[in-house]
């Protein structure tokens, strides 16, 4: 992969909490434009690779740059050309829709923050319910007000850890789309998740997280190549994202925290 096409590079990534090493030497890139799937148990690790790319943890060693940023050296830059969004939505629930946006726009001295705010909720679906307290939302519509709070300033890459935590089916599915949205209009998303049906939905390339290291990455059909092949009776039916990471992983689900 070309340089210029990749967003991530990750290298020999280690991280340890006192005696406990979570991050063994982890590997892996992230092109541009593109939806890459973390996926692992809990305790694998996914957070702190997460916060290790978004400059809120230093690691003990390896080397990682995001849009060509080294995350030791040049914290402020990989700050500057990314956004984070975490398992729940970080929204005030007193301000409407509209009050949210236009202060993280103030917030990140953007001109125009009435203009970017209406733009975002008209994106996101949220327009009908911009002069709404945010209290009167659905899960669903808080988390794409938190996504849309987070492409003020236009990112180049975007984190989501573990976007659909504690949301229903129909909040999950509205999130599916803004995320496939974002990777069509050139955002990069970066994407941890257990929900293994949302990464086969959504992710280009996929890597699995255990214990410690990055066991297995490639598209879904890469995966399913990995797979035993499928048993013909009355249909031959491919595996499952979830057949494939259980088969991969085992039955070994003790994991570092």
């Amino acid at each position: 992969m070309e340089e210029k096409n990749v967003a991530i590079q990750v290298h020999g990534l280690q991280k340890s909490y006192k005696k406990l090493q979570v991050l063994k030497g982890v590997d892996f890139d992230v092109s541009r434009g593109s939806i890459f799937a973390l996926l692992g148990s809990n305790g694998a690790g996914k957070t702190t690779i997460v916060r290790i790319l978004t400059t809120l943890l230093k690691p003990d060693g390896g080397t990682t740059r995001v849009n060509g940023f080294d995350v030791l050296s040049q914290p402020a830059r990989v700050r500057e050309s990314i956004s984070l969004t975490g398992q729940f939505a970080a929204v005030d629930e007193i301000l409407t829709g509209r009050e949210n946006l236009i202060m993280i726009a103030q917030l990140r001295h953007v001109k125009g923050a009435g203009k970017v705010a209406d733009d975002l909720l008209g994106r996101f679906g949220l327009a009908d319910a911009a002069r709404r307290r945010v209290s009167t939302y659905s899960g669903g519509m808080r988390r794409r007000l938190d996504i849309a709070m987070s492409l003020i300033g236009n990112p180049r890459i975007i984190f989501l850890d573990e976007p659909t935590t504690g949301l229903d089916p129909e909040g999950r599915i509205e999130v599916w789309q803004v995320i496939q949205n974002l990777a069509d209009s050139g955002t990069t998303v970066f994407l941890t998740t257990q929900h293994l049906d949302e990464a086969e939905k959504l992710a280009d390339r996929i890597a699995i997280l255990h214990n410690g290291t990055i066991i297995v990455s490639g598209t879904l059909e890469e995966l399913r190549k990995l797979f035993p092949p499928a048993k013909v009776e009355y249909v031959e039916r491919q595996p499952t994202l979830e057949e494939i990471f259980l088969a991969i992983v085992g039955s070994d689900k003790k994991e570092q925290p």
